[in-house]
Formats: structure tokens, C-alpha cells, sequence
């Protein structure tokens, strides 16, 4: 099953992208994630990284864990696989 993501975060994630005060890390998450709201392209290992490090972050942004939270739900790995 392809998950895809929804309207509503690609269109976060197309702003971020055009954002001159998102981060680097925003930036990674938001490609990666608008790259599959209308493809098959699943998360690279290199992003679902950083999207989890985002995620178990206490300091990341809330737009930033909402990429993060769509950027992990489409990896292909499996919870506890390395």
C-alpha cells in the first residue's frame, strides 16, 4: 500500500520550501515529503533519520514534527528495523 501525502501538509511543505526563515531541517523534511504527494517515492533513509530525530526532539517546531510525523509514516522500514 502507497501512502501519499495529504493536500494539506504538501502545501505546508511548499511554503516551507519557499521560506527564507525555515531551517535546514524543515527544508530536508518538507522536500522529501512533497517529492511524494503525487509519486510513488518513498522517504530515503538519510531524511527518515532526521525526520525522527525531529520527531523525538522537545525543541522542534510543531510545523516541523507535522513533516516530520507525514515523512516517517511513508518510509518503507519497518518500527524497530535498523
Amino acid at each position: 500500500m502507497n501512502k501519499k501525502t495529504s493536500k494539506t501538509i504538501a502545501s505546508k511543505a511548499s511554503k516551507t520550501l519557499s521560506s527564507k526563515s525555515a531551517s535546514k531541517v524543515q527544508k530536508s523534511i518538507a522536500g522529501s515529503v512533497l517529492a511524494q504527494s503525487r509519486t510513488k517515492k518513498v522517504t530515503s533513509e538519510r531524511v527518515e533519520k532526521i525526520a525522527a530525530g525531529a520527531l523525538k526532539s522537545k525543541t522542534s517546531a510543531s510545523l516541523t514534527k507535522k513533516l516530520a510525523g507525514s515523512a516517517v509514516s511513508q518510509s518503507t522500514r519497518k518500527k524497530g528495523e535498523k
